[in-house]
């Protein structure tokens, strides 16, 4: 299965919290960031890097 994203768009992406800019890494249709650890959804191969409509950080 081809990933959603490209590996070119994944290294240029960062989230887009301002007190935050962490890496982001593709998990399970997500972009998981690194950092702050919320979780920005993947629709049709568009990140929405909307910081009100990500999901918190999951449990450990």
């Amino acid at each position: 299965m081809m990933s959603p994203l490209s590996p070119e768009l994944l290294a240029i992406l960062v989230c887009p919290v301002s007190t935050c800019h962490g890496e982001l890494e593709l998990r399970d249709k997500r972009l998981v960031c690194l950092r702050c650890g919320l979780r920005y959804p993947v629709e049709e191969r568009w990140p929405v890097l909307i910081p009100e409509e990500a999901e918190p950080p999951s449990e450990p």
